[in-house]
């Protein structure tokens, strides 16, 4: 039988949740669609990752990060550009982070990474928010149950100087960090399976990041990844990366497929 390999982005309470801080729009059925197949086919997954993200209130990507010259917080959603830093538009609250403020945006311009963009507090440890969302949590307990097998969790996030979309590596790793650094034990995993499918949230920003991550340190091949298109969603405004994201991994081998119309055989997919 194929090693089968559900990789889960980020299924928490924030996100999925309609009264979440940072609800992403339809991911609450994404994540009932998705636990309606893992209890369906438990039988046929072999393995099962879930990232989480991990944040505190003090975060580069939180508003209590910076302030203007009359010390006002950014408000959620703001973009804060590398200009607006080296302008003096924004800057550290913290007076011991401002030089590290101005590196850690030009960092991000040179990587091609996102710009930076200001979020509402979400999945801050120790919230109902950090939680995975219910029904796929007693999804994952089913599976365990089941299998004798335990589900592996990834933590991201919880450095304060760096944003952590992708599960493989920070966007700005910092050296003096292991966790922000590449997860190595992940993309083994990825390239010891038969078939990857791909669930979780967001499209736009953690699901792209991490599979983008995995499918380069796999040597650009996505052949064996399969995209659960309904178990899935961008953050609304950001409809338009998700779709570049899509386009760009399926020119890396990925194909997508609907949770329902899954067949398998070899796990076969729609597209």
């Amino acid at each position: 039988m194929s090693m089968i390999h559900l990789l889960i982005v980020d299924p928490q309470c924030d996100f999925c949740h309609p009264s979440g801080s940072l609800y992403v729009k339809g991911a609450d059925k994404d994540m009932e669609r998705l636990s309606k197949l893992i209890v369906n086919k438990a039988d046929r997954i072999s393995q099962i990752t879930v990232t989480m993200d991990m944040h505190k209130n003090y975060h580069i990507a939180s508003p209590l990060f910076w302030q203007d010259s009359a010390g006002r917080s950014p408000e959620p959603y703001t973009i804060i550009t590398v200009k607006d830093v080296e302008d003096g538009l924004w800057e550290a609250a913290n007076p011991e982070h401002r030089a590290w403020a101005v590196k850690y945006v030009r960092t991000l311009e040179k990587n091609g990474r996102y710009q930076l963009c200001i979020w509402p507090y979400h999945c801050i440890i120790g919230t109902e928010g950090c939680n995975i969302y219910p029904e796929l949590k007693d999804a994952l307990s089913f599976f365990e149950r089941k299998k004798y097998k335990k589900v592996d969790y990834i933590f991201k996030g919880s450095c304060s100087l760096t944003e952590h979309y992708s599960a493989l590596f920070a966007d700005v790793p910092i050296p003096s960090d292991s966790g922000t650094l590449i997860n190595k034990n992940l993309l083994i995993s990825m390239a010891d399976s038969d078939k990857v499918l791909i669930a979780g949230e967001a499209l736009s920003h953690c699901v792209a990041n991490t599979v983008t991550d995995i499918g380069n340190g796999l040597n650009r091949d996505l052949s064996k990844f399969v995209l659960l298109e309904d178990a899935s969603s961008s953050v609304t405004g950001f409809e338009r990366l998700g779709e570049d994201f899509i386009k760009k991994a399926k020119g890396m081998g990925m194909k997508t497929a609907i949770t329902a119309d899954l067949t398998w055989g070899g796990v076969s997919s729609a597209s």
